[in-house]
């Protein structure tokens, strides 16, 4: 009781502000949430390393500059297309400002997001192919990087350009202090690409921005090792939504960015930033309206247009999406006063969210979570905002980003899951072996989807993170979250780990914000800190984990059973039923649909909750009832003497199931008392779905209904009654 009790303490915004002094931007936090993000009211968000979110005022601001002001085509040259040129002009300077540059340095090339920067400096590069005269080109990058840095693979290979997947910890490791010369003849004139993240968005690493000109003036591996002249793209879409870039210290020659990671808005739009130094290198086939000086429809004759912008941006661009990048700047300057200050309030709330978080332990002293970083979250200049971990059960196994995902979905937080777009730092830090990967996409798990456990293993993490507009209440909300659902009871903190990051805490909170945005001295790097490490499936046998059961002396009685013959409708209660190949028989037999043939549950329409389907197997009859409706039944098996029913195609979870129609007169029945088109349709019996989850080779499929995941949902009794008083007390 004592611990839980301290876990409470630490849990105010007392505590917080004892831990971490920078927090907010001169006004109250709570008070800027309620006037410009008023949608978000009750919601937890902590997303914001998918997507940060827009200012009311922004958007209101753009409104009135396009209808006060008349924007035309920027390729006209009458009065409204001047005053576009004009203002995407002052847009681009003010990029460059905001990141410490100037147009005598850098250009800005408009792009259809920070993925199309990418692959436009793929397309463009001048890569050399490997020949018997010299090597060729090297494409070279951090492990620890987003799929669409590794997708540049896919021109290069094909080219015959060499490729070097470099691990983070090499990179400062197989440095060498005499730097190769440039005298060797052509070969080192041979064009080499290094790309790196300035922040993971997988864990939040931020890597030393000194890499640019250390990989340029070749004294850091891999261009230690290779002569020719070295190019560096900074991937630095992730960094940029929290962190202030400075590119007249650290001139990377490519700069891919997405703005509504910075703004919110617009979405669809992102910039290129490459070094006017290096700009006449990049090489153009198609040319687009716009970017040609002159051509010949009759002969193979382009001229491309002398500026960059200009010869790379084909056709006319978003040029409204991009004038609204004026309020962006404009709303994040007032709200928080820069990206300095961003910095600390956003580091200073992950940081408080990983010491608890990393503290919680079960009751039997077996930590919570497996925190996935390289680092103690002790200076902002080498972590970010960001946490990536999984949770652990008592038992020590990992529990399943997709229940931790739905069950954060009742509270009301919005997380992510998965592995982010980042196979490289996934397999890193959760020891998945290439092998592994290619066994899990036979097992059926692909990028994207829910499978989350392969043979007790994880597939991916949890990740928060934090954004200007998070508050304190939002790590406080979070962190009782985990602790109220999936930490053995009676909550326990490791006591000594909990004092030494306090002390931490509150000396580093004393310093000055230079130092606290400063980079440290560089240390050895550790591409994996296991702060709870996860055993493997061998620790704890299915043997041993049923006699540890029945040792503790619980035992499991089953109170109430409930049939759900409509997905998303009310439940039927039973006190026996009979089991059908399914599961329990006729569950989750019908759902509602639209009139798109989309799957409606309550999320989508609560009303459907109102409606109580009752089966009477001796009638042979489903018997639907709802508030202001007469009642209606229908059979429960179609009959051979009706005509042939209208067979149809949906999704349950991505899979796609074959349905049959139920008629009109019931479509014309939920229609009328959800006031929109809808239709039941029932799984065909002709057709059979299997569960993907938990299947064991060797072992027969099992099939299911119309139901999520699996034929049968436990639920103990604790979480309804935590879940109802969490309803009351709304």
């Amino acid at each position: 009781m004592e611990e839980s009790n301290k876990f409470i303490r630490l849990c105010t915004f007392e505590s917080f502000k004892e831990i971490w002094s920078h927090y907010g931007f001169g006004t109250d936090q709570r008070d800027l949430i309620q006037r410009e993000f008023t949608r978000i009211k009750d919601v937890t968000y902590l997303d914001h390393a998918g997507t940060t979110l827009f200012p009311e005022s922004l958007i209101k601001r753009f409104y009135e500059d396009i209808t006060r002001n008349l924007y035309g085509n920027p390729h006209s040259h009458n009065p409204s297309s001047q005053m576009t040129h004009d203002t995407v002009e002052s847009v681009r300077y003010r990029i460059l400002e905001h990141l410490n540059t100037s147009p005598e340095e850098y250009s800005v090339i408009f792009t259809a997001g920070c993925t199309a920067a990418l692959k436009l400096v793929a397309d463009s590069f001048p890569w050399v192919s490997a020949s018997a005269e010299g090597s060729g080109s090297l494409f070279c990058y951090l492990t620890d990087n987003h799929t669409s840095v590794v997708g540049i693979h896919g021109v290069t290979g094909p080219q015959g350009v060499g490729t070097v997947p470099v691990l983070p910890q090499e990179v400062e490791a197989r440095a060498q202090n005499n730097p190769l010369s440039g005298s060797d003849g052509d070969e080192c004139l041979v064009p080499h690409l290094f790309c790196y993240p300035a922040q993971s968005n997988f864990s939040g690493r931020k890597y030393p921005l000194s890499y640019v000109r250390g990989i340029q003036s070749q004294c850091l591996y891999p261009a230690c090792e290779h002569r020719g002249r070295w190019f560096v793209l900074l991937d630095a879409a992730c960094f940029v939504g929290c962190s202030p870039l400075d590119l007249k210290q650290h001139p990377a020659d490519f700069v891919p960015i997405s703005f509504y990671k910075m703004f919110g808005f617009p979405t669809g739009l992102g910039a290129l930033l490459v070094r006017n130094e290096v700009a006449g290198l990049l090489r153009k086939s198609y040319f687009g309206g716009g970017t040609v000086s002159a051509y010949l429809v009759d002969e193979d004759y382009f001229v491309p247009k002398p500026h960059i912008a200009s010869r790379f941006e084909d056709g006319t661009i978003s040029f409204l999406d991009i004038i609204s990048l004026h309020h962006g700047f404009d709303a994040l300057l007032k709200f928080t006063g820069g990206m300095v200050n961003i910095q600390l309030h956003t580091f200073g709330l992950a940081r408080y969210t990983y010491m608890i978080l990393s503290c919680l332990r079960h009751s039997n002293g077996r930590p919570v979570a497996q925190i996935y970083c390289d680092n103690e979250f002790e200076n902002a200049a080498e972590q970010g905002a960001v946490i990536n971990f999984n949770l652990l059960d008592g038992y020590g196994r990992v529990v399943g980003y997709s229940q931790v995902d739905k069950m954060a979905s009742l509270f009301n937080i919005h997380l992510r899951t998965g592995c982010f777009c980042n196979t490289g730092a996934c397999q890193a830090y959760l020891n998945i072996s290439n092998q592994q990967v290619k066994s899990n996409l036979e097992a059926g798990h692909v990028c994207g989807d829910n499978i989350d456990l392969i043979e007790g293993r994880p597939t991916g993490s949890i990740r928060i993170s934090f954004g200007y507009i998070s508050s304190f209440e939002d790590c406080q909300r979070f962190l009782k979250f985990i602790a109220n659902n999936f930490v053995a009871k009676p909550l326990r903190l490791a006591q000594e780990r909990l004092a030494r990051l306090q002390s931490a805490s509150a000396a580093e909170g004393c310093s000055s914000s230079e130092e606290l945005t400063t980079a440290p001295t560089p240390r050895p790097a550790r591409y994996s800190l296991d702060i709870s490490p996860a055993p493997s499936p061998e620790t704890l046998t299915q043997e041993a984990f049923l006699k540890a059961e029945k040792s503790s002396g619980k035992t499991c009685t089953l109170t109430n059973i409930f049939i759900y013959p409509i997905k998303s409708c009310a439940a039927f209660e039973v006190t026996e039923w009979p089991l059908g190949p399914q599961g329990l028989l006729y569950d989750h037999m019908w759902m509602v649909v639209n009139e798109n043939g989309v799957c409606l549950s309550q999320k989508r329409e609560p009303k459907l909750c109102l409606i109580h389907p009752h089966i009477c197997l001796a009638s042979n009859t489903l018997r639907l009832q709802a508030s202001g409706m007469d009642p209606i039944s229908l059979p429960l098996e179609t009959s051979e003497e009706s005509p042939g029913p209208r067979t149809c195609r949906s999704k349950i979870c991505g899979d796609r199931v074959q349905t049959v129609d139920c008629g009109e007169r019931v479509s014309l029945w939920l229609s009328e008392f959800l006031e929109k088109p809808c239709s039941l349709i029932r799984q065909s019996p002709d057709f059979t779905r299997h569960m993907k989850i938990g299947q064991e080779d060797g072992v027969s499929p099992v099939a299911l209904s119309l139901v999520n995941e699996a034929q049968f949902l436990l639920i103990n009794r604790a979480s309804v009654a935590l879940l109802m008083d969490y309803i009351i007390n709304r």
